[in-house]
């Protein structure tokens, strides 16, 4: 399916149905909205969880092949496996579209489950760190309100 068919089931008006700019458009308003929750405190990391066509390949077998994990597999992944060049290049301009200082996107090989969620851990405790974060200090003023407090709920 096209992506101009399926946006005009959306209800999107003709202007914006040619599909060069419904991808800059959606781009910007992504950039956009990270950009303004930045400059408001936010701090955004993005991670796209790259896994080869072989390691998926493995994957659905392991799926199908574990009765517990049948539920995971649709015979629609095999279908789109087809689009996988597809998909790469969509993934590729997307990720390089959106990725800003503000807002970066984090490529992880995700082939290796563990490693993967490694690189994620470490990426986060990272930017946490990167925050500086401090409890608030207590001042003097505050310390006495806190004693007088302290007195009324001991008795």
């Amino acid at each position: 399916m096209s992506i101009r068919r399926f946006l005009r089931g959306e209800g999107l008006p003709d202007s914006l149905l040619a599909e060069r700019a419904v991808w800059h458009n959606r781009y910007r308003s992504i950039v956009d909205l990270e950009r303004h929750l930045h400059a408001n405190g936010t701090r955004i990391i993005k991670f796209f969880l790259h896994l080869s066509k072989e390691e998926q390949r493995k994957r659905f077998l392991e799926r199908i092949d574990q009765p517990e994990s049948n539920w995971k597999f649709s015979a629609a992944d095999i279908a789109e496996r087809k689009f996988w060049n597809r998909y790469m290049t969509a993934y590729e301009q997307c990720l390089s579209t959106t990725s800003t200082s503000d807002a970066p996107w984090y490529i992880v090989p995700a082939d290796d489950k563990e490693n993967a969620r490694l690189i994620v851990s470490h990426i986060v405790l990272d930017t946490f760190e990167g925050l500086e974060m401090t409890y608030p200090k207590s001042s003097a003023k505050r310390r006495k309100e806190l004693q007088v407090i302290r007195k009324q709920l001991a008795k």
